[in-house]
This record gives structure tokens, sequence and C-alpha cells, in this order.
């Protein structure tokens, strides 16, 4: 005898929706809503964000290269679409009127190393590494090839004209960085998760909806940025409230998007 493996038949192509302002709102009240339900799993999701930021930065700052750390954490944020599959979950299971349950929900999150996510997650990982090489290479052309090896304090860095430019450089190219994975992730993440559809679909559909409601889709992006960025000014401890509600909004307003 030989083993069949039963693929779970394929999702329909959704419908793509206008979003709108309202959705907008009613995402964040519904997103919000759902952390105070159940704010371990948002805790816990986010915290293992945040403590491997730490990690990462605390890494460069110990072998004193500090400012090698700040690309990093300007675009870890390009990792937190992928972070918040398990925030999805939970949001999915009490759409469907259940408690959601740390066996139901992790293991949920783990079947998904045998779906499309994960391919969705390497191209994020690629994307966040290629930040990184792009950002060493603008320190090289601004600072100069001396600055490599004898990098200034951080502080002093950011009082001096090319300091300014090399911020500005880096804040708007890992801007543009970050609107590229939310174009391709703010629909696709969900919707892997609650329908089998292969990665590349999802991503296509995921850019459609963007661009349909570009206006409104750009505002939500922005939302997100600013957030993200006050919660990170906060020595990344404000995203265990932000990341979570964030995360939690994005199932909603993906619902808004494709199941109208």
């Amino acid at each position: 005898m030989s083993d069949q493996t039963t693929m779970p038949e394929a999702s329909p192509i959704p419908e793509i929706y206008d979003v709108t302002l309202a959705d907008i709102r009613a995402s964040l009240r519904a997103g919000w809503a759902d952390f105070w339900a159940a704010p371990l799993f948002g805790i816990f999701f986010s915290a293992v964000y945040v403590i491997g930021g730490w990690i990462m930065y605390l890494i460069y700052a110990k072998a004193g290269q500090t400012w090698w750390g700040i690309p990093v954490i300007v675009g870890f944020p390009l990792i937190a679409p992928f972070a918040a599959v398990g925030l999805y979950e939970v949001s999915r299971q009490m759409e469907l009127g259940e408690k959601p349950g740390w066996g139901s929900v992790l293991g949920v999150v783990f079947a998904e190393r045998n779906r499309q996510v994960p391919w969705i997650g390497t191209l994020i990982m690629f994307l966040f590494m290629f930040w990184v090489f792009v950002a060493h290479a603008i320190f090289a052309l601004v600072m100069g090839l001396s600055a490599m090896s004898n990098v200034p304090d951080i502080l002093e860095l950011f009082t001096t004209q090319q300091g300014l430019i090399l911020l500005a450089l880096e804040m708007g190219l890992g801007s543009a960085f970050a609107f590229l994975v939310y174009i391709i992730t703010t629909i696709s993440l969900p919707l892997l998760l609650d329908r089998e559809l292969d990665f590349v679909t999802a991503m296509i559909i995921s850019v459609k909806t963007v661009m349909q409601s570009f206006p409104t889709m750009l505002i939500w992006a922005f939302i997100i940025a600013t957030l993200l960025f006050w919660a990170m000014v906060l020595g990344l401890l404000g995203l265990l409230i932000v990341m979570p509600v964030l995360g939690h909004a994005t199932w909603h307003l993906y619902r808004r998007a494709l199941s109208k």
C-alpha cells in the first residue's frame, strides 16, 4: 500500500472590497477589544519580538558598535507582520465565538510551517537582511570609508551635517522598504492563515487591495508607522501594547476588505 496525503482543496479567489476610513476605525476598535479580551496572548507574541530586538541591538552595543545596531532596530518592524500571525489566529478564534487556548493557538501557529506562510516569512527576512546591507552601504557613502573602522559617538554623529544627512537617508529608504513589506503582507498573511491559497496569489491580492483603496490604505500604513515609531522610542516596550492591537486590527481590516 502507498501512503497518500490528502491535499486541502484550494479556496476560491476572494472578491476585493473598497476599504474606508470607517473600516479602519472599526478595525482599531475591534483590535483594542481583542487585546483586552486576551491580553496574555498579545503580550506573549509581542514580548518575543521586543526581546529579539533588544538582543540584536545589545550584540552590537557590547561590541562597541552601537551605530550598526540602529539600522537593525529601524528595520526590525519589517518582521512585525510575520510575528503577528499568532495574533491573527487569536482574533480568528474569537470571531468564531471560541475561547482562545494556548494549545489551539500555538498549535495553529506551529502547523503553519507546512503551509504557505513561511514562504512570505522567508521573503520578509531576505528584505530585512538586504535593508541592513543597504544601510551599511549608505553609511560608507555618506560618512566615508574611514568611518567604518572608527565610528563616532552616536550622539556626536547626529549633531553633524553628515550625520543628519545619514539619518534622513536611512529613514527615507527604511520607510520605502517598510512600505513594500506592508503592501505585500498586510492582506496576504491573514489571508493565508484563513484560506488555502498559494503565497504568490495571496501577495497579488494584497497588492490589489492596497491599490484599489490606496488613499485609505496609505492612511492605515501611516497609522501603523506612527504607532510603531512611538512604541520603539519607549525602548521598544511600547510594542507590548501597540503590536498586539495592530495585529488584531489588521485581522479585522482583512475581513472587511475581503469578506463584506
